[in-house]
């Protein structure tokens, strides 16, 4: 960048432009609401800085000279640049345009996000929506460190850097495959223990799952760790074994199966959560206002 760029002031451009079109300094400082000593002295500075005559002055006011007009023409264009850059930035200040960027593990993304985004698109047609989904919790708390998501969700409790918000509890369930003879209303130790186990290979699933699994009074077997939903439902309907994994991770349970509680219960806490020291954008505290507004309708769908 040039000496001489770096001396033009975007005042300067404005009072060439306001002058080109009134042809007039005095009306141009009316319309731009200074003085017409300011505007001539932003013109005279100008013009000594680029070393050209920008107006021809007369008694019938001010008019571009040739080279004038080719720069009056460069200014013009660079406030139009300029008024760009303001009303994007206020589109994502406001609510009248901007983003909502999202991260969230496939349960959520399937059962609570659709009827939250129907509401929010209706309530806020111009604020756009971006899901990304991910396969655990943690990649969603790191999605929102690194700035790639403004509002995750996640499991709760969550560290002090996110701020956090309960939306729903989510009990783990075993899912017994078609031929299962189990007439009884409660799965115990031992029933669970004649299967093959079929679990989430996420780690925190996987960890959650394996420690909890101490609890039992008899040996259990875990022959399949898998990482997609309903892959695990799928070898249960194929009677591969018996699956366990969060109850919304397993919706819609297909007909046949047989869905029951741990011998000794176990949830998750889902939550959503954004930075705590981040600066959130009002399409962000809408879309979390709609968001909990709509939790009781959500979760009784999800469910």
């Amino acid at each position: 960048m040039s000496d001489m760029t770096n001396k033009i002031k975007i005042s300067q451009l404005r009072a060439l432009v306001a002058v080109a079109e009134h042809e007039n300094f005095s009306t141009a400082a009316l319309h731009l609401e200074i003085s017409q000593s300011a505007v001539s002295h932003a013109i005279a500075a100008l013009e000594e800085d680029l070393g050209v005559v920008l107006l021809a002055r007369g008694r019938h006011g001010a008019r571009p000279t040739p080279v004038g007009k080719r720069i009056i023409a460069h200014a013009q264009h660079v406030l139009q640049l300029l008024d760009t850059m303001a009303k994007e930035a206020n589109l994502e200040k406001g609510l009248d345009g901007g983003q909502v960027q999202i991260a969230c593990f496939r349960s959520v993304a399937t059962h609570i996000l659709p009827a939250v985004i129907a509401q929010f698109r209706s309530d806020f047609p111009k604020i756009a929506v971006t899901i990304t989904e991910h396969y655990d919790y943690i990649n969603v708390e790191q999605a929102l460190r690194e700035g790639h998501a403004d509002l995750g969700f996640t499991y709760l409790p969550a560290s002090d850097e996110f701020e956090t918000w309960e939306l729903l509890r989510d009990d783990y369930i075993v899912l017994l495959p078609p031929t299962a003879s189990t007439t009884t209303q409660k799965l115990n130790w031992k029933q669970l223990a004649a299967y093959p186990l079929i679990v989430p290979s996420t780690n925190t699933c996987s960890i959650r799952i394996r420690n909890h699994l101490r609890f039992s009074d008899c040996p259990l077997n875990i022959a399949y760790e898998v990482r997609e939903d309903s892959t695990i439902v799928s070898m249960v309907v194929q009677g591969l074994g018996a699956a366990i994994l969060p109850r919304l991770a397993a919706e819609p349970v297909p007909l046949g199966l047989q869905a029951f509680t741990l011998p000794i219960p176990l949830e998750r806490i889902i939550g959503v959560a954004v930075l705590a020291d981040a600066l959130q954008s009002p399409a962000v505290f809408a879309f979390l206002d709609v968001l909990m507004k709509s939790k009781q309708f959500v979760l009784k769908a999800a469910v």
